[in-house]
């Protein structure tokens, strides 16, 4: 009986630590398109990816393209619909892959801006060197 009560109340306590740790980060599903770039790129590229935001504003997760060679990959700060500063530039991490640096963290006004849907992933092109493919992080 005692065993049972133990193995229970173990039970319990992996899942609520596991409960408190999904309730810790945001997982962003991102699709990046040059409709959405500003002004808009005709281009047959995309992407896809996954941001993890933790609320102690630690950043991590990457993007895969395909159809562009690109030159460089960000997370900006702006509307949709509007440019903005680099916020996290993302590591190359093989031919179509762009990866979050490790140790990557939001401070408090980009952290603000991702919980109201005004930061973006882009990836720059030779041809689109102010973007070519633009996908709005919306938690």
């Amino acid at each position: 009986m005692r065993r049972m009560l133990l193995a229970s109340i173990s039970a319990g306590a992996m899942l609520v630590a596991s409960l408190a740790s999904l309730a810790q980060a945001a997982d962003v599903k991102v699709a990046l398109s040059g409709s959405q770039e500003v002004p808009a790129v005709t281009t047959s590229a995309s992407g896809t990816g996954t941001i993890t935001v933790g609320d102690d504003k630690s950043v991590s997760g990457s993007v895969t393209t395909s159809g562009v060679a690109g030159t460089a990959a960000h997370i900006h700060q702006g509307a949709a619909g509007q440019n903005g500063p680099v916020v996290i530039p993302l590591t190359k991490s093989g031919d179509n892959s762009w990866t979050v640096p490790a140790g990557a963290k939001f401070n408090d006004a980009q952290y603000a801006a991702f919980k109201a849907g005004d930061l973006y992933v882009n990836v720059h092109s030779a041809a689109n060197k102010g973007g070519e493919i633009r996908g709005q992080l919306k938690p």
